[in-house]
């Protein structure tokens, strides 16, 4: 009997920590829960607040072998998860990949089947009379759009009068701005410069300078 620390502890496949109790340990793997975790420690008369790297090797050949066949150490048939198969009809407890296989291939006979849970898994609806009045819903929500934006109008729609008159009065705004601006600015000459304007000394020196008519 190995009673040497393991910092990790290999079970039906499963990498276990060491550091971990073995209760908790356990139930890593795939098909054991904690009640059945305990059941199967007080079957074997061993301590769960024990650390998993404390195992011996002959425990955890005992743990694998009532992880595989439950029934051979006196577990009720209620304590498996596969009861009655519908092929074999015999009772039997699944773990790690297993499972994931029994119940794909069941959802695949009830397609097949045609019966109103295959219909449901069909659709990727819910199978166990659960709620879909306000969840499972699919598709896109329904409602008003938020943000008050306009929507482009299309042609010949309700919309193009309405989008033709705001244009028109946008139109018409624009070009009364450009008017008050143009009257607002002083005249200028081709240039671009301001006309002279004479002052009145400069109008009485040139008509004095003006000979006088005899």
């Amino acid at each position: 009997m190995s009673t040497q620390y393991q910092h990790i502890v290999r079970i039906l496949g499963n990498d276990i920590p060491g550091d971990k109790k073995i209760i908790v340990g356990l139930t890593q793997i795939r098909g054991v829960g904690y009640m059945f975790a305990n059941t199967i420690l007080n079957t074997l008369k061993i301590n769960p607040n024990q650390r998993m790297g404390h195992l011996s090797t002959d425990h955890i050949q005992l743990i694998e072998k009532i992880i595989k066949d439950p029934l051979s150490s006196d577990f009720p048939s209620w304590f498996l998860n596969r009861r009655k198969d519908l092929e074999t009809g015999v009772n039997k407890h699944l773990i790690t990949s297993d499972i994931a296989f029994t119940v794909r291939n069941d959802i695949e006979r009830e397609k097949t089947a045609g019966s109103w849970r295959g219909y449901r898994h069909m659709y990727g609806l819910k199978v166990r009379g659960q709620r879909t009045r306000c969840t499972g819903r699919k598709g896109g929500a329904v409602g008003v759009a938020k943000g008050g934006k306009i929507m482009p109008s299309q042609a010949g729609g309700a919309g193009a009068p309405a989008a033709e008159g705001a244009a028109a009065e946008g139109a018409a705004a624009e070009g009364a701005a450009a008017e008050g601006a143009a009257a607002e600015t002083p005249a200028t000459d081709t240039k671009g410069e301001k006309p002279k304007t004479e002052s009145k000394g400069t109008v009485e020196k040139k008509e004095s300078a003006k000979p006088e008519k005899k």
